[in-house]
């Protein structure tokens, strides 16, 4: 199986099985890029499956660190490769969205993008704001942890 079609199993799979580990695991994990580019602008996403625009990222998968599962999710949402080591912003609780669920976030400074996707049913649009111009359905997330990163804010346990 090439590694196109063996991704694209993998991702069914996933969407298949999703509601049933949320039912049989204690705890699940996302990752999520906070990238910015030479002009400190954030790149963010709009998903085809939920409202609102987010940073770069998705769920860990089995056997996945959670540096290697940001790393995969920013390539395959926004063909973002890295080119140095992200740092780990937090691990941030989103219990509201499932009781055991959690997000670490990372920054990323060191970067190329050789090609930028075309949309599609997961990711609709990507793009590259500044903090005083994000999308109007930028979620609170990733308002607060631009402030936690720009501002100084201090660091929530809590995503929201």
């Amino acid at each position: 199986m090439n590694g196109r079609l063996a991704n694209m199993f993998s991702k069914l799979l996933t969407a298949f099985f999703r509601p049933f580990w949320r039912l049989t695991r204690g705890t699940t994990m996302g990752a999520q890029a906070v990238v910015i580019d030479h002009k400190s602008r954030i790149l963010l996403v709009r998903h085809g499956y939920r409202p609102g625009w987010h940073f770069p990222g998705g769920g860990v998968e089995w056997h996945e660190a959670l540096s290697e599962s940001m790393e995969r999710e920013l390539y395959e949402e926004t063909r973002v490769e890295l080119t140095g080591k992200p740092k780990l912003h937090g691990i941030f609780t989103n219990f509201e969205t499932f009781p055991g669920d959690h997000i670490g976030v990372f920054i990323v400074q060191d970067w190329k993008q050789d090609e930028i996707p075309k949309p599609n049913a997961e990711i609709k649009e990507i793009g590259f704001f500044y903090r005083d111009a994000l999308p109007e359905q930028t979620v609170t997330g990733v308002i607060n942890r631009l402030n936690e990163i720009f501002e100084g804010k201090a660091v929530s346990n809590e995503w929201k």
